[in-house]
C-alpha cells in the first residue's frame, strides 16, 4: 500500500497560509545555496503523485504551470473541472476519500498531500494520512488558513523524529497511531 504524507509548513499559531492565501512568511528562509532544503528534495524523490484542493492548486499553478515535474497531480474540486491543462493537472470531483483509498491501493511511490486545510481534514477524518512532516516557522499570523479545518477528528500520531535548523525552523516527522 502506498503511503500518504502530509508534507507542509505551518506557523506557530497553526496556519499554512494567510487569510488570502499569503505565503510571504515562508520568505524568512529565502533561497540561499548555503541553507538546507529541509529534506524537500529527498521527499520529492520518494513520491510520484500529489493531491490537493482547488485553492492550493490555484496558488501552485499561479507560480508555475508544472510545479511538480514528473508527478501525477490530482486536484479535488466541487466545481466543474476546468479544461485539461496540458496534461499536468487531473481534476477530480466526487468522494475524495474513496478516490484516495483506491489510489493508495495502486502500484506506485508515495503520495504527497499538498493541502490545504479542508482536504487535510477530510484525509485525517477518513484515517488516510500515514505520515505528517511539518516544518514549523517562528511566525505568528493571527489569522489565516489552518493546517486542519474546523471539524477535524482527534487523531493520534507519534513523533518519529524532530530536527532544529539554524534558520530557526523545526521539523517534525510523525506517524499515524
Amino acid at each position: 500500500m502506498r503511503k500518504l504524507t502530509l508534507y507542509t509548513a505551518a506557523t506557530l499559531d497553526g496556519y499554512i497560509a494567510g487569510p488570502n492565501g499569503e505565503l510571504d512568511w515562508l520568505d524568512i528562509t529565502a533561497t540561499d545555496p548555503q541553507q538546507p532544503d529541509y529534506g524537500y528534495n529527498a521527499f520529492m524523490d520518494s513520491i510520484d503523485t500529489t493531491i490537493q484542493g482547488t485553492t492550493t492548486y490555484q496558488l501552485a499553478a499561479h507560480f508555475n504551470k508544472d510545479p511538480y515535474p514528473g508527478k501525477t497531480n490530482y486536484v479535488f474540486t466541487r466545481a466543474t473541472p476546468p479544461p485539461p491543462d496540458s496534461g499536468v493537472w487531473r481534476f477530480i470531483t466526487g468522494d475524495i476519500a474513496t478516490f484516495v483509498r483506491t489510489l493508495k491501493q495502486e502500484d506506485g511511490a508515495g503520495i504527497w498531500l499538498v493541502g490545504g486545510g479542508q482536504i487535510n481534514t477530510v484525509m485525517l477524518n477518513a484515517g488516510l494520512i500515514d505520515e505528517i512532516v511539518v516544518t514549523l516557522f517562528p511566525v505568528v499570523l493571527g489569522n489565516g488558513i489552518p493546517l486542519f479545518a474546523p471539524g477535524a477528528d482527534r487523531s493520534e500520531f507519534h513523533t518519529l523524529s524532530s530536527e532544529s535548523y539554524e534558520t530557526g525552523l523545526v521539523q517534525w516527522t510523525m506517524l499515524k497511531g
